[in-house]
């Protein structure tokens, strides 16, 4: 009989969200995380509706919607003028609050289910399975551990270790930019999130809680590689002078899109980011793995103990949710690109268009990336 019913690779958001739905519902669970301790890297920040339902199920929607700023809606500008203007429904919030924070909720919770769910510090090298079970290999700070379990899920990111072992495949998608971030102290009273489609490229800004506002600038890391370049770079794409401090440093990191061409091989199957990259902006990757999540535990949730897992229903399903997700920001990735004036008109009018009210919800989408 294998150790455990589910053996997670990877304490991520989504990892972790996943242990504690099937804790939840009385699976022995056990999550392997190569890290020592939390990650702390400026991540994802967006929770939409979907997301929010998920955490809801896992047990931590009171805590999530008590320390996470709630956004009241957007505007779309361009060259100092407002082109689109959209309020967020009560029935639909979008939430803000920093991954690292999400993660610690759920890590919160999941030692509530089981203190010996979670090890930390042990990396998963390698994945093998039999008819009866999965048997993985772990390096940790007390040596090689072998651990066994009768379903295998890999959520160890889009760099997964694991991932091309398994011959699922990893295949580009459209949609490509390079962008800096920078979370700055700016209180502000307006909870509204602002893009700027400027000629030389997009302009971000989402307020987080606690007086802060975080801004994304679409460009090299090479032309943002000082607050004092990412300052200067708002500035003369948008006129607003921002004060980050002398010590800040922006983050770099490029919105690319892949996804596997499936999902599991036999007992072992790819969650999350593992499964599908999509570009980051607005926390799409991190909402729709927490939907992924909640569709798996439901399936394991459902076998009976030991066997092999039907998952051919989810397969289909979160790939065709990662198809359209990717079609979505490839769009709006192209739209915030650096484009000559006769260009950025033409994207004027498609934002006055898309400021009518029947279609509002491309706005919020571009706003947001939500849909998922």
């Amino acid at each position: 009989m294998p150790d455990h019913d589910v053996l997670i690779v990877g304490a991520g958001p989504v990892g972790l969200l996943l242990g504690c739905l099937l804790l939840q519902r009385g699976l022995r669970v056990v999550v392997c995380e190569r890290r020592a301790d939390a990650d702390q890297r400026t991540r994802a920040i967006g929770i939409h509706r979907p997301g929010l339902d998920a955490l809801e199920a896992a047990g931590v929607g009171d805590e999530v919607r008590a320390e996470a700023l709630r956004l009241d809606g957007g505007e779309v500008r361009s060259r100092r003028r407002t082109l689109a203007s959209v309020d967020f429904a009560s029935d639909r919030p979008v939430l803000i609050l920093p991954q690292p924070r999400s993660g610690a909720l759920l890590r919160g919770r999941m030692h509530s289910l089981s203190e010996e769910a979670l090890i930390t510090g042990c990396a998963v090298r390698l994945v093998r399975q039999d008819a009866d079970a999965v048997h993985v290999t772990a390096d940790s700070a007390e040596g090689a551990r072998m651990i066994s379990a009768a379903v295998v899920v890999v959520a160890d990111g889009v760099r997964s270790r694991l991932r091309e072992g398994l011959d699922t495949g990893w295949r580009r998608r459209a949609g490509r930019a390079a962008y800096s971030m920078l979370d700055v102290e700016e209180p502000t009273s307006e909870n509204r999130a602002v893009l700027h489609c400027e000629p030389e490229g997009l302009v971000e800004s989402f307020p987080l809680p606690g007086g802060r506002l975080r801004w994304v600038v679409r460009g090299s890391a090479d032309a943002l590689r000082t607050a004092d370049d990412f300052r200067a770079t708002i500035e003369r794409r948008t006129g607003i002078g921002i004060e980050p401090a002398a010590t800040d440093a922006p983050t770099p990191f490029l919105a690319a899109q892949h996804a596997a061409t499936r999902l599991h091989q036999g007992r072992v199957v790819l969650l999350g980011d593992a499964a599908h990259e999509i570009s980051p902006i607005g926390g799409q990757g991190m909402n729709l793995g927490w939907v992924d999540a909640v569709r798996l535990a439901e399936r394991l949730s459902g076998m009976p103990p030991g066997a092999v897992p039907e998952l051919g229903p989810y397969d289909r399903r979160v790939r065709r949710s990662a198809s359209r997700a990717q079609r979505r920001s490839a769009f709006y990735m192209a739209m915030g690109a650096p484009a000559p004036a006769p260009v950025v008109r033409g994207r004027e009018l498609l934002m006055r268009t898309l400021g009518s009210a029947p279609l509002r919800g491309w706005t919020a989408g571009l706003l947001t990336m939500r849909g998922l």
